[in-house]
């Protein structure tokens, strides 16, 4: 038994002064003096032993207890003074700020596109999306833009696939307008939706241009639906978007899909509509490009086209987020630089 107190002072105090801490003194007073501690255990087992033997092995082991509780607190101040050496002498000064954790934020185009989803819902619409790889008839031919149409030269495609007879088929979608017509197979008027998502053109990067971008498409179809409509919509919505103060403007323009056709501007809002370089000197820039929904396409999709009408805009994202925070180079956006999003 006496061997037994001996390896364990021995163990004790070697662990004792391996421990460093506050955390580790802790950890060896349970190991050896707690209720279950290894001490402990053998000061219980005193009691199946002969009286004589008991008094002599209780006393050693009592003795063993004070001196394991002397060493504890010797240690523990050592340890107080070596933390407090270390403060001392500056390795560790405790009136720096703490190290903040850096906070993620949504990305520019994000945020603009979820300001732009959330003008149109509060308006009505709902949103609805599209696959980005399209085939050709949902792409073109289903939006009057047949393979020899001059629209075409103005969508750099990326051709991902072609069918047996060598023809392309799949494309990456140029623009979301396909989208309009997924909706109008699938569902009967009154329609109202905003298709967000992203599209793709093989052409070259530059300030303005870039070959993926996010756009919004926007559907309404219904009896009765006017250019009107149309115009107070994206009334609207300039205003949300850009300002109460903005002045809009609609002005005759071409696109296959609507009859009539219209783009949008807005006042300048460097100069005010006096003009500079930024809206090239005409005191407006354009936004979007939109129009009345072609009869052909509602017939087309089975729809009377002598009972509903509709109307159609299309928008990209990043233009709205350049005009917005006054941007001028959209490969900003992609570029990854950490100096230029935590700006926003």
């Amino acid at each position: 038994m006496i061997d037994e107190l001996k390896r364990i002072e021995e163990q004790a105090r070697a662990e004792l002064v391996a421990a460093a801490d506050e955390a580790s003194l802790e950890a060896w007073r349970v190991t050896w003096l707690g209720r279950k501690g290894r001490l402990t255990s053998v000061l219980r087992g005193l009691t199946d032993l002969p009286i004589e033997k008991r008094r002599r092995m209780g006393a050693a082991a009592n003795s063993l207890k004070q001196a394991l509780d002397s060493a504890l607190a010797l240690r523990q101040e050592q340890v107080q003074k070596e933390r407090l050496a270390i403060i001392e002498t500056g390795r560790l000064d405790v009136t720096l700020p703490g190290r903040t954790k850096r906070i993620g934020r949504l990305h520019p185009v994000t945020q603009t596109l979820r300001d732009v989803l959330a003008a149109f819902v509060s308006m009505g619409f709902s949103i609805v999306e599209g696959p980005e790889v399209e085939s050709d008839y949902y792409n073109f031919e289903a939006l009057r833009i047949g393979k020899d149409h001059p629209a075409r030269d103005t969508m750099d495609t990326l051709y991902v696939d072609i069918t047996h007879d060598g023809e392309y088929d799949v494309v990456m979608r140029t623009h979301t307008s396909p989208n309009q017509v997924r909706v109008m197979e699938k569902t009967r008027p009154p329609i109202r939706v905003v298709v967000p998502g992203r599209c793709y053109r093989n052409e070259a990067t530059d300030p303005t241009h870039e070959w993926m971008q996010t756009q919004i498409e926007l559907l309404a179809v219904d009896e009765g639906i006017s250019l009107s409509d149309l115009k107070g919509t994206l009334y609207e919505f300039a205003k949300r978007i850009f300002g109460q103060e903005r002045k809009v403007r609609f002005r005759c323009d071409y696109f296959p899909f609507v009859e009539p056709g219209a783009e949008m501007a807005i006042d300048c809002m460097i100069c005010g509509g006096a003009g500079c370089r930024t809206c090239d000197g005409e005191g407006w820039i354009e936004v979007l490009g939109s129009g009345m929904v072609h009869p052909e396409i509602l017939s087309n999709m089975g729809y009377d086209a002598d009972r509903y009408t509709g109307f159609a805009a299309g928008l990209g994202i990043e233009r709205i987020c350049m005009l917005r925070y006054g941007i001028e180079d959209i490969r900003l956006f992609y570029a990854n630089d950490l100096r230029f999003l935590k700006q926003f």
